[in-house]
């Protein structure tokens, strides 16, 4: 019986292998030999989730002409990885990745950690805080006193409860952006709302164009979705869009959707302008591709004096062109599964529609809850509650990296979550590797690029504070020193973490 599940083409693999950055090293670094620097990548890729388990090689020869080695430095590497557990073979069927028993699965997304491991390990893979309190409570508690009336109906609401929806399309008026209720959709979060919509729009091997780096679990669902993501290469610094490119991208890809974060960009922390929101409306309504504006982070300006520039549907007001998404998560609380579609009428009819066959509708609670909150004044004191501690927090984590790990580069934003590292020629992908063994949770480059892109980078965000920021960087310093040094990673180190 066959034992692999997916197959990976040899010019498909040599691109991602060479995409990889190789560990800094002075003249008298040893280098190691070929095979075994082919069965490292190998490995990374499939501790990386970027080769999946059980995904079916290519053959020997194969590989070797499309890396311009030899066929016996490709056995050689085939035989390492078999030896430490990352590939199995049989004959007939080829060889196929796995992992040696004990090692867990690598992460497809960027799940958070289960509660029991945070006394451990420091988790920087989830970029979002704490409930602000007492208003989850509070929110709570008032959801609580306006359920009875719901609980006498079925309470499936596919387009979310009407309450709701009038609460956010006024929230949209208020900012200038004239939006009635028939243009909003309530969804299971923002994830939700982006499945919905891609589902709706972008069949099995539709083009999407996306920001190049952007959100990794965004990127994993369109790749699950079957779309072919076409990368657009973000402005240098925290500058925004590169609109050249853009304006060739939808030009000659044509794609169906492009999918951005125009508010404190996730990983990179960058603000687009008035003047790029609206040369990329237009740009995308003259090629006919429908914009996804993820919103999430729009109300995260961190830092005073910041002129924060109208929202992208401000520039297509009726909701033809753009398709804006927003949530509670990153403003109030990743538990607090709300999210929502702000679209033209007879888009959010289609995607209600749709919606019939998936999830029929989001808790009625948590509605209640969102309402109430933005009805009595709740949501602006959270939200204010929010940005002090991101903005703490983000200080001191700046101050943290920068002690430790001088070597590091990044742009500090004026908002969001997130820094976006450069991590001083090392791999990412090895330094969250190591980071595992060390105690500290963190997602390399890769994760936030198509094909193997941005090795050379990982994501901090701004979750963790004070002392705990400080042994957060400390144990950084400990992972890239592991892979400065060449330490391997493909084995398990004892774990003596400090809690």
């Amino acid at each position: 019986m066959t034992q692999w599940t997916s197959a990976v083409g040899a010019a498909q693999l040599a691109r991602q292998l060479t995409a990889q950055h190789p560990r800094p090293g002075g003249p008298s670094a040893r280098k190691p030999p070929a095979y075994r620097a082919l069965a490292d990548g190998i490995r990374m890729l499939v501790l990386e989730g970027r080769v999946p388990v059980a995904a079916r090689l290519p053959a020997e020869r194969e590989l070797a002409l499309s890396l311009s080695v030899s066929r016996t430095t490709v056995a050689a590497a085939y035989e390492t990885l078999r030896g430490e557990g990352f590939l199995e073979s049989r004959r007939g069927a080829g060889s196929w990745t796995a992992v040696p028993a004990g090692n867990p699965l690598p992460a497809r997304g960027l799940e958070p950690l289960p509660p029991e491991s945070l006394g451990s390990v420091i988790d920087l893979g989830c970029a979002s805080l704490p409930a602000p309190e007492p208003w989850l409570t509070r929110s709570v508690q008032g959801a609580l006193e306006a359920l009875p009336p719901y609980a006498h109906t079925h309470g499936d609401y596919p387009a979310g409860l009407p309450v709701l929806r009038q609460t956010l399309a006024d929230r949209y008026t208020a900012l200038g952006i004239p939006t009635m209720p028939e243009q909003i959709m309530v969804t299971t979060g923002a994830m939700g709302a982006i499945d919905a919509i891609c589902h709706l729009f972008a069949g099995r091997g539709e083009r999407i164009a996306v920001e190049s780096p952007s959100y990794a679990n965004i990127l994993q669902l369109m790749r699950e979705a079957g779309a072919r993501l076409v990368p657009v290469a973000m402005a240098e610094g925290l500058t925004g869009w590169d609109l050249p490119r853009w304006r060739q991208a939808l030009r000659d890809a044509a794609p169906r959707l492009a999918y951005v974060v125009a508010d404190f960009h996730n990983p990179t922390g960058a603000l687009a302008d008035e003047d790029q929101r609206r040369r990329l409306v237009d740009a995308a309504r003259s090629a006919g591709t429908v914009l996804v504006v993820d919103e999430t982070m729009s109300e995260l300006h961190l830092d005073d004096g910041i002129d924060m520039p109208r929202r992208v549907c401000a520039f297509d007001p009726a909701g033809s062109t753009v398709l804006t998404v927003g949530s509670a998560s990153k403003a109030f609380w990743a538990g607090m599964r709300i999210g929502w579609v702000r679209a033209a009428p007879d888009v959010i009819r289609s995607l209600v529609a749709a919606r019939a066959y998936a999830d029929m509708g989001t808790p009625v609670l948590e509605q209640l809850a969102v309402n109430w909150l933005m009805q009595s004044g709740g949501w602006e004191e959270a939200v204010a509650i929010r940005r002090v501690q991101a903005r703490e927090n983000r200080d001191a984590l700046v101050a943290a990296v920068r002690r430790e790990l001088p070597d590091w580069e990044f742009d500090v934003p004026n908002g969001g979550l997130t820094l976006w590292v450069r991590t001083g020629g090392l791999s990412g992908s090895r330094i969250a590797e190591a980071g595992e063994r060390v105690g500290v949770r963190v997602p390399s480059g890769p994760r936030f690029g198509v094909d193997g892109a941005f090795e050379g980078y990982v994501r901090l965000p701004f979750t963790v504070g004070g002392p705990v920021a400080e042994e957060a960087a400390t144990r950084l310093a400990a992972a890239a020193q592991l892979v400065e040094t060449g330490v391997s990673t493909g084995t398990e180190m004892p774990r003596t973490f400090v809690a």
